[in-house]
Protein backbone atom coordinates (compact mmCIF):
# COMPACT_ATOMS: atom_id res chain seq x y z
CA UNK A 1 0.00 0.00 0.00
CA UNK A 2 1.23 3.50 -1.22
CA UNK A 3 2.76 5.42 1.66
CA UNK A 4 1.65 9.15 0.65
CA UNK A 5 -2.16 9.65 1.31
CA UNK A 6 -3.15 10.20 -2.79
CA UNK A 7 -6.49 12.10 -2.53
CA UNK A 8 -8.94 10.58 -5.61
CA UNK A 9 -7.91 11.63 -8.91
CA UNK A 10 -11.28 13.34 -9.75
CA UNK A 11 -11.16 15.39 -6.99
CA UNK A 12 -8.38 17.31 -8.38
CA UNK A 13 -8.72 21.01 -8.82
CA UNK A 14 -6.21 23.63 -10.88
CA UNK A 15 -2.93 22.48 -12.07
CA UNK A 16 -3.46 19.16 -10.85
CA UNK A 17 -6.84 18.50 -12.58
CA UNK A 18 -5.30 19.92 -15.90
CA UNK A 19 -2.51 17.50 -15.76
CA UNK A 20 -4.69 14.88 -15.07
CA UNK A 21 -6.64 15.96 -17.61
CA UNK A 22 -3.99 15.48 -20.20
CA UNK A 23 -2.66 11.95 -19.09
CA UNK A 24 -6.08 10.56 -18.96
CA UNK A 25 -7.05 11.93 -22.60
CA UNK A 26 -3.39 9.75 -23.79
CA UNK A 27 -3.14 6.94 -21.11
CA UNK A 28 -7.39 6.86 -20.74
CA UNK A 29 -6.29 6.94 -17.02
CA UNK A 30 -4.10 8.69 -14.47
CA UNK A 31 -1.54 5.93 -12.84
CA UNK A 32 -0.85 5.75 -9.38
CA UNK A 33 2.85 7.15 -9.45
CA UNK A 34 1.28 10.13 -11.69
CA UNK A 35 -1.83 10.26 -9.60
CA UNK A 36 0.43 10.53 -6.30
CA UNK A 37 3.38 13.01 -7.99
CA UNK A 38 0.30 14.94 -9.39
CA UNK A 39 -1.08 15.85 -5.77
CA UNK A 40 1.60 16.68 -4.52
CA UNK A 41 3.69 19.10 -7.02
CA UNK A 42 2.12 18.89 -10.43
CA UNK A 43 5.01 21.25 -11.60
CA UNK A 44 6.89 17.95 -11.37
CA UNK A 45 4.45 16.01 -13.05
CA UNK A 46 4.61 18.21 -15.92
CA UNK A 47 8.48 18.20 -16.36
CA UNK A 48 8.42 14.36 -16.52
CA UNK A 49 5.83 13.87 -18.90
CA UNK A 50 7.50 16.65 -21.14
CA UNK A 51 11.09 14.54 -20.74
CA UNK A 52 8.35 12.03 -22.05
CA UNK A 53 7.22 13.53 -24.90
CA UNK A 54 10.86 14.73 -25.78
CA UNK A 55 11.62 10.73 -25.78
CA UNK A 56 8.43 10.17 -28.02
CA UNK A 57 9.42 13.04 -30.37
CA UNK A 58 13.63 12.16 -30.18
CA UNK A 59 15.58 9.90 -32.03
CA UNK A 60 15.30 6.80 -30.30
CA UNK A 61 12.86 3.91 -31.21
CA UNK A 62 9.91 2.76 -28.42
CA UNK A 63 11.53 -0.44 -27.85
CA UNK A 64 14.85 1.04 -27.12
CA UNK A 65 13.00 3.89 -24.72
CA UNK A 66 11.32 0.70 -23.15
CA UNK A 67 14.59 -1.27 -23.45
CA UNK A 68 15.91 1.56 -21.46
CA UNK A 69 13.27 1.93 -18.92
CA UNK A 70 12.72 -1.39 -17.78
CA UNK A 71 16.65 -1.91 -17.84
CA UNK A 72 16.71 0.64 -15.11
CA UNK A 73 14.00 0.20 -13.38
CA UNK A 74 14.97 -3.51 -12.99
CA UNK A 75 17.92 -3.01 -11.76
CA UNK A 76 16.97 -0.16 -8.99
CA UNK A 77 14.47 -2.27 -7.61
CA UNK A 78 11.22 -0.08 -8.73
CA UNK A 79 8.84 -3.16 -8.67
CA UNK A 80 5.89 -0.28 -9.99
CA UNK A 81 8.16 0.80 -12.71
CA UNK A 82 9.86 -2.70 -13.88
CA UNK A 83 5.52 -4.03 -14.30
CA UNK A 84 4.84 -0.40 -16.15
CA UNK A 85 7.44 -0.95 -18.72
CA UNK A 86 7.09 -4.67 -18.96
CA UNK A 87 3.43 -3.61 -20.14
CA UNK A 88 4.65 -0.63 -22.42
CA UNK A 89 7.46 -2.64 -23.90
CA UNK A 90 5.50 -5.39 -24.85
CA UNK A 91 3.06 -2.90 -26.41
CA UNK A 92 6.19 -1.74 -28.27
CA UNK A 93 6.38 -5.36 -29.82
CA UNK A 94 9.13 -6.77 -27.25
CA UNK A 95 8.17 -10.35 -26.82
CA UNK A 96 7.56 -11.44 -23.41
CA UNK A 97 11.46 -13.42 -23.23
CA UNK A 98 13.18 -10.58 -24.61
CA UNK A 99 11.69 -8.68 -21.60
CA UNK A 100 12.08 -11.25 -19.29
CA UNK A 101 15.94 -10.75 -20.42
CA UNK A 102 16.04 -6.96 -20.16
CA UNK A 103 15.05 -7.38 -16.53
CA UNK A 104 17.64 -9.69 -15.51
CA UNK A 105 20.39 -7.58 -17.67
CA UNK A 106 20.70 -10.58 -19.88
CA UNK A 107 21.63 -10.95 -23.56
CA UNK A 108 18.84 -11.09 -25.71
CA UNK A 109 20.28 -12.41 -28.85
CA UNK A 110 20.13 -8.65 -31.00
CA UNK A 111 23.68 -7.09 -30.97
CA UNK A 112 21.88 -3.98 -31.25
CA UNK A 113 19.48 -3.79 -27.99
CA UNK A 114 22.34 -6.08 -25.78
CA UNK A 115 25.09 -3.35 -26.42
CA UNK A 116 22.09 -1.09 -25.67
CA UNK A 117 21.27 -2.85 -22.38
CA UNK A 118 24.75 -3.24 -21.08
CA UNK A 119 25.55 0.38 -22.12
CA UNK A 120 22.47 1.12 -20.15
CA UNK A 121 23.71 -1.57 -17.39
CA UNK A 122 27.48 0.28 -16.67
CA UNK A 123 26.04 4.11 -16.43
CA UNK A 124 23.26 3.12 -13.89
CA UNK A 125 25.16 0.53 -11.79
CA UNK A 126 29.00 1.69 -12.36
CA UNK A 127 30.50 5.01 -11.38
CA UNK A 128 32.95 7.50 -12.74
CA UNK A 129 32.75 8.24 -16.58
CA UNK A 130 32.40 5.18 -19.48
CA UNK A 131 35.43 3.61 -20.49
CA UNK A 132 36.55 4.64 -24.19
CA UNK A 133 35.52 0.91 -25.29
CA UNK A 134 31.92 0.95 -23.57
CA UNK A 135 31.71 4.05 -26.01
CA UNK A 136 33.14 2.50 -28.69
CA UNK A 137 30.68 -0.64 -28.34
CA UNK A 138 27.49 1.32 -28.40
CA UNK A 139 28.89 3.53 -30.66
CA UNK A 140 29.48 0.26 -33.24
CA UNK A 141 26.42 -0.97 -33.61
CA UNK A 142 25.15 2.58 -34.93
CA UNK A 143 23.96 4.43 -32.02
CA UNK A 144 24.63 8.53 -32.72
CA UNK A 145 26.09 11.16 -30.60
CA UNK A 146 21.72 12.74 -30.56
CA UNK A 147 20.40 9.07 -29.40
CA UNK A 148 23.28 8.89 -26.65
CA UNK A 149 21.52 12.68 -25.40
CA UNK A 150 18.15 10.46 -25.84
CA UNK A 151 19.53 7.65 -23.94
CA UNK A 152 20.74 10.14 -20.96
CA UNK A 153 17.06 11.93 -21.31
CA UNK A 154 15.56 8.45 -20.89
CA UNK A 155 17.82 7.05 -17.53
CA UNK A 156 16.79 10.59 -16.15
CA UNK A 157 13.42 10.27 -16.62
CA UNK A 158 13.09 6.47 -15.35
CA UNK A 159 15.43 7.40 -12.63
CA UNK A 160 12.72 10.38 -10.98
CA UNK A 161 9.62 7.91 -10.76
CA UNK A 162 12.30 4.87 -9.62
CA UNK A 163 13.14 6.78 -6.68
CA UNK A 164 10.00 7.97 -6.24
CA UNK A 165 8.25 4.98 -6.37
CA UNK A 166 10.88 3.16 -4.40
CA UNK A 167 9.80 6.26 -1.42
CA UNK A 168 6.27 5.78 -1.71
CA UNK A 169 5.93 2.18 -2.19
CA UNK A 170 3.45 2.99 -4.76
CA UNK A 171 0.53 0.75 -5.18
CA UNK A 172 0.74 -1.38 -8.67
CA UNK A 173 -2.15 -1.22 -10.76
CA UNK A 174 -0.03 -2.77 -13.48
CA UNK A 175 0.16 -6.45 -14.32
CA UNK A 176 2.74 -8.19 -11.78
CA UNK A 177 5.68 -8.93 -13.32
CA UNK A 178 5.65 -12.38 -13.70
CA UNK A 179 8.95 -14.43 -12.47
CA UNK A 180 10.47 -17.12 -14.07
Amino acid sequence: MSRINTPAVDTATGATAEVYAQIKKSAGKVPNTYAAIGALNPAALKAMLQADAVLAGGTLAKQDIETIKLAVSAATGCDYCEAAHSLLGKMAGLKPDVLAQIRKGEATGDARRDALLHFVLKLVKGSGTVSDADFAAIKQVGYTEAQLVDISLAIAAITFTNVFNRINDTTLDFPAVERV
